[in-house]
């Protein structure tokens, strides 16, 4: 039996060669469900014969023959005639002895083929098999073939400059667009290739190359399955064995960074053959690959779904408003309903700063000072008054005390938008720096020279300020009092705001190793400390003015006593608090990923949120800093935990000190390392002593006044949801143990429960995406991932995890960890990238499909978005909640806390 060419397997056809008896004829049929198609030709005359059949199991249905000639035959005909390589020499007029002929062999073919090898039951291509056909054992990304040969083209000319034009092996993968981690299987796909070519030498030529271009690029899924077949059958017997599978398991898990598969690769390559083998031959056949390749997760949507699904894909499409007017009228009306809380706080602050410019302004303009230095004087107390007012704010949002209680206890959390914080922050510091440098460079470059150059008559005016003899240089300026705390508070500021910088804050720049130390978050961290000089030193330049000498004239203190005060307690509390609440480290755990999980005492009285976050010391790496942290422990928990991600020199040092105190794990733990304190037992002594304050308030914590919640976490941005998480299976669980409350899934609070605990908690349904690049990671969070599985008994939460090092679904190189995920998925329950109950997804989330499935799921519902993690995803999903509240029923809030 000879095998077909891709096109007749996509219409599940199978070719038969037949023998004839006398003239040693040979006759070629193709044999499918509509008809079998036999085809001969006389050499002599070039006719040929059309026999078309009916073939059912061993009976055989003639229904026609006719004479064609070499001229009615099409390209395609030729190809049927020639698909085995030889043609049937007869006559026109033996028409009917052929059919006999064909009706005789193919039962005797039948039984022979039985025998030669097992038979393969084909998988019949569905409609949902044929969309994972096309999508399917992908071995480049590009989907223009054309462009994409044109590119690789220009590489294999450059890396084949110095190799007479010949490409080795070892930079095939370098040279159709592959990464370093998929080396190994580049090398095996090129050798796969060469062996179907009967290419030695280990390198090709140009010709060659387009060749294997041509084939892993093309578009027909059964060429793509035949590559994937023979890669795997490395002794090119058409019969793949457990330990080929085995191999193959290795080389995806290699390039996919999924270490602990390849550890298991035997015990998932005998899962495979379990599956596939179940009469325990040894082998498996191409078939077998295909139906396991094909049978893909279906995802069943009802017609009215994909219909509303059709219509919200179009209502989402962006349209362009031709009348300027309206369309300015529309992206300020939004605006305003995304930004009003930032609005409102914005345009007070800059009235009040344009007020105060205003007010000092006008009143300079009006003294005698005015006649001598003109506006420069103006200008420069001006900006002088507004300088008083931020440096004054700017201690407000890092008073998280203070700001925690705002809006735990107040109605204040409707109006200020407390999340931004930070945000607000970093706008004062920017006014701080333009307003320094306008009062800086109109004193230096404007008022000065001007009162230095002015003549005895105008002098006399400003002997009360200067003294009698008039100032002859800029000598006389530096070295007062207001000149050197100037110039200082100018330098530290410079400092402090450099060290503030992204790029020195996160490592991103690196200096040279005498000054390496200035990056980093503790470059950052000290350098911020500095304010408290630069305070003080504006205090004092803000005495010893020149031209105000009444004291309550002299307004700086005015400005800076309630917000300092404010701080300077904040600090005394923290200092407090965390000496009478002591904790005892409960256990320590050091997790892939650079992770250390600390579970630790809870202090009486501590309460918090899920959502929130405390401040950690360890004294044995520095007395005082203080790092915050996500809470990962829910409220109900007897102890508080965290998860701490190794980033910088304090992390480090952190996991320094507990990692002395831990042991590998045994006996199944997770972790790497590990210790723990049991009941009535004394900690290791060489656990560090560790101070916590808190809890502070966060984004995440308002979660439970929506019903419906999206909560994304990248990375460790995912200790926040972990809580939540936790703290929602606790609720929904005590709920429905309360007498007489039922949860229905989308119903809001009833009024029979509002004086009840629940009260506050609305949330009804939840959607947890985690999206982390390695596999340890899954890891930090296993059990808890497991627990929520098990105890959402009403599906109330839906939990996804991505693994973003792993190809995206089709990619040959994660096919065959696809296979293995969905049998063991199906077999055991038990994802075998994450290890959880949680199946994992390959490569990133589509979020507007995510965004779009809860609008579809949700009408007319208020979600909230809550995410945590890098500011890399934070305006995607920003813009996709405003997107989507403006375009549909369904609105989107998004919080967001980036670290």
């Amino acid at each position: 039996m000879e095998g077909s060419s891709p096109d007749l397997h996509h219409h599940h056809e199978s070719d038969i060669e037949l023998i004839a008896p006398e003239n040693s004829r040979k006759l070629s049929t193709t044999e499918s469900k509509a008809g079998t198609d036999v085809s001969y030709n006389k050499e002599e005359d070039a006719d040929y014969v059309e026999v078309t059949m009916d073939i059912q199991g061993d009976s055989v249905a003639l229904h026609s023959v006719k004479t064609i000639t070499e001229s009615d035959m099409g390209e395609g005909d030729h190809e049927k005639l020639s698909l085995t390589g030889k043609r049937l020499e007869t006559k026109k007029s033996f028409g009917a002895s052929v059919v006999q002929n064909a009706t005789n062999r193919i039962k005797q073919l039948k039984r022979m083929a039985t025998f030669s090898r097992p038979e393969v039951k084909r998988l019949e291509r569905t409609k949902s098999a044929v969309a994972h056909a096309l999508t399917g054992l992908k071995f480049i990304s590009l989907t223009d073939v054309g462009a994409g040969w044109c590119k690789v083209e220009k590489e294999f000319e450059k890396l084949t400059a110095t190799t007479d034009g010949y490409l080795p092996r070892a930079l095939f993968a370098k040279c159709i667009g592959l990464n370093e981690e998929s080396k190994a299987y580049a090398e095996k796909l090129f050798d796969t290739l060469a062996r179907q070519r009967g290419i030695q030498g280990g390198s090709i030529n140009k010709i060659q190359f387009r060749e294997f271009w041509d084939c892993i690029s093309d578009q027909s899924f059964d060429t793509r399955l035949k590559i994937f077949f023979d890669m795997v059958d490395k002794d090119a017997d058409g019969r793949i064995n457990e330990e080929e599978i085995k191999d193959i398991i290795c080389l995806s898990a290699t390039a996919n960074k999924l270490s602990n598969i390849q550890i298991q690769a035997e015990e998932y390559a005998a899962l495979i053959m379990e599956e596939l083998d179940p009469d325990d031959t040894g082998y498996i056949l191409i078939g077998n690959l295909e139906t396991l390749l094909l049978h893909g997760p279906e995802e069943p949507t009802r017609g009215d779904s994909k219909d509303l699904s059709k219509m919200l894909s179009i209502k989402l499409r962006p349209t362009i408003e031709e009348n300027p007017i309206k369309r300015w009228y529309r992206d300020i009306k939004y605006f305003f309903q995304d930004n009003w809380q930032r609005s409102w706080v914005f345009a007070l602050w800059i009235g009040v700063m344009f007020g105060l410019f205003a007010y000092k302004f006008v009143q300079y303009r009006r003294r005698a000072a005015y006649e001598v230095m003109g506006h420069c004087v103006c200008m420069a107390k001006g900006a002088a008054e507004t300088l008083k007012l931020n440096m004054a704010i700017i201690l407000l949002p890092v008073c998280r005390n203070t700001i925690t209680w705002l809006r735990n206890r107040t109605k204040l959390g409707a109006f200020v938008p407390f999340d931004d914080g930070l945000n607000f922050h970093k706008m004062i510091a920017v006014a701080i720096s333009i307003g320094v440098g306008i009062h800086a460079i109109y004193h230096l470059v404007c008022d000065f020279p001007r009162l230095l150059h002015a003549n005895n008559e105008k002098y006399k005016l400003m002997k009360p300020f200067f003294g009698d003899k008039q100032p002859s240089n800029y000598w006389h300026f530096i070295k007062s009092w207001e000149g050197v705390t100037g110039i200082l508070m100018v330098v530290l500021m410079t400092i402090a705001f450099t060290l503030a910088n992204p790029r020195f804050r996160r490592n991103r720049t690196k200096l040279p190793k005498p000054f390496s130390k200035l990056t980093g978050f503790n470059a950052f961290w000290y350098s911020h400390h500095l304010f408290i000089i630069v305070y003080t030193l504006l205090i004092i330049h803000g005495t010893k003015l020149y031209l105000s000498k009444e004291w309550y004239k002299k307004t700086t203190w005015m400005y800076l006593a309630i917000p300092i005060t404010i701080y300077a307690l904040e600090r005394l509390i923290r200092a407090l608090r965390s000496s009478i609440k002591s904790v005892k480290i409960l256990k320590v755990a050091v997790y892939p990923g650079n992770v250390l999980a600390i579970n630790m005492s809870k202090p009486q009285g501590f309460s918090y949120k899920s959502g929130q976050y405390m401040l950690v010391n360890c004294a044995a790496v520095s007395p005082l800093e203080w790092h915050p942290f996500s809470i990962t422990s829910a409220p109900n928990d007897d102890y508080l935990s965290v998860h701490i991600k190794i980033l910088g020199d304090w992390t480090r040092g952190l996991k320094t000190k507990f990692s002395q105190a831990c042991q590998p794990a045994i006996n199944g733990q997770s972790g790497l390392l590990r210790a723990e304190c049991l009941k009535g037992d004394n900690c290791p002594s060489a656990f560090p002593k560790v101070l916590i304050d808190g809890p502070y308030g966060a984004p995440a914590q308002d979660y439970r006044e929506y019903e419906v919640v999206l909560l994304v976490g990248l990375g460790i941005g995912a200790t926040p949801m972990i809580s939540i998480l936790k703290d929602m299976v606790n609720n929904f669980k005590a709920m429905e143990e309360e007498d007489g409350f039922a949860i229905e899934e989308g119903s809001p609070v009833t009024t029979n429960h509002k004086d009840t605990k629940f009260s506050d908690f609305k949330t009804r349904r939840a959607y947890f995406y985690w999206v982390t690049r390695e596999q340890g990671s899954f890891d930090w969070f296993k059990g808890v991932m497991n627990e929520v599985a098990e105890e959402d008994r009403r599906g109330l939460i839906e939990l996804h995890s991505y693994c973003t090092s792993v190809y995206e679904q089709g990619d040959a190189r994660s096919a065959l960890i696809a296979m293995v995920q969905s049998i063991n998925h199906a077999k055991n329950g038990v994802d075998i990238v994450s290890g959880t109950r949680v199946k994992t997804h390959f490569a990133k989330p589509n979020w507007r499909t995510v965004y779009k499935r809860i609008a579809l799921n949700h009408p007319a519902a208020r979600v909230g978005v809550f995410y945590c993690g890098p500011s890399t995803l934070t305006h995607e999903l920003h813009q996709l909640s405003l997107d989507f509240s403006h375009n549909t029923s369904t609105k989107y809030d998004f919080h967001k806390e980036n670290f």
